[in-house]
């Protein structure tokens, strides 16, 4: 095993299959984050979303996607540039993967690529157990997806973090915050709600941030949520966030996160009077 993974495996305390392959997942997680720092990824991106949040906030649920932002638009962003030393980082780890990007069957402003291997191989590499990695089927895929928005809304502000060995630009709290309310009002859920985006947005005000409102306004405008000329004012954010309080299926969303958090018991309050009784004391930015 690569020493560095074995020490980082040390921060996990695993008790199932089901937290082998997460804490897997997290780990190749971050040397793409790493790659993606030696390859100058973060002179023009930044990162954000729930797994940033994870990782350097600290939220206590596994998140599945590595989500980015450029900085400026720049329509003609080429995220293959960055395979080349992205693929010899993972290597350097003794990850046997691929990476590829997404073909785009619609016009589009995110670029997607995907980084993929065989399960049952990369158990083995992490823990040299064949009775873990025996319960795994020979073709079980791991995969770590990637999304770059080459378009991105206006007023985010962004701030440096570091986790040895690399260092990543991302979204500061109030710009991811304004991100996450975004999608709590936005997403269109359809028949499965994102249960996800109300946990998260509970650990946003249990850390007491505040919203980037500029940055929550242009995002709503570039939805089309709301026009141009709204003011977006924060009795108004909160309207529109009861609004969407009252129409969720909160057995639903309790199954959505559930498999992602270790305390599903936390998610027993969960209503649409405690979603609006807790924005109460959302300020903003």
């Amino acid at each position: 095993m690569n020493s560095a993974i074995e020490q980082m495996l040390k921060s996990y305390h695993v008790e199932n299959i089901y937290d082998r392959k997460n804490a897997m997942k997290e780990i190749m997680q971050e040397i793409v984050l790493c790659g993606l720092f030696r390859a100058g990824f973060y002179k023009k991106a930044a990162f954000y979303g729930g797994t940033a949040l994870r990782i350097f906030y600290g939220l206590d649920r596994f998140s599945e996607d590595l989500d980015f932002s450029l900085e400026a638009e720049d329509l003609d962003f080429d995220l293959t540039a960055y395979f080349p030393v992205l693929e010899k980082e993972v290597k350097a780890f003794g990850l046997n993967v691929e990476i590829q990007e997404k073909e785009k069957t619609k016009e589009s402003t995110i670029r997607s690529a995907f980084l993929k291997g065989n399960t049952k191989e990369h158990l083995l590499l992490f823990y040299a157990d064949e009775k873990v990695a025996g319960s795994v089927a020979k073709n079980e895929a791991v995969k770590i997806k990637f999304e770059v928005d080459v378009n991105p809304p206006a007023f985010a502000a962004f701030e440096h973090k570091y986790r040895l060995p690399y260092e990543v630009r991302l979204y500061d709290m109030p710009s991811l915050f304004a991100g996450k309310i975004h999608a709590v009002i936005c997403r269109a859920w359809q028949s499965r709600i994102k249960g996800r985006d109300l946990y998260d947005y509970v650990f946003y005000l249990s850390r007491g941030a505040a919203v980037n409102q500029k940055h929550l306004r242009a995002r709503l405008i570039d939805s089309g949520y709301i026009s141009a000329d709204a003011d977006c004012s924060l009795p108004e954010i909160k309207a529109m966030l009861a609004e969407r309080f009252d129409s969720i299926d909160y057995a639903q969303a309790r199954q959505d996160v559930e498999p992602f958090i270790h305390d599903s018991s936390v998610l027993n309050i969960w209503s649409a009077d405690f979603f609006k009784q807790i924005t109460e004391g959302l300020t903003a930015v």
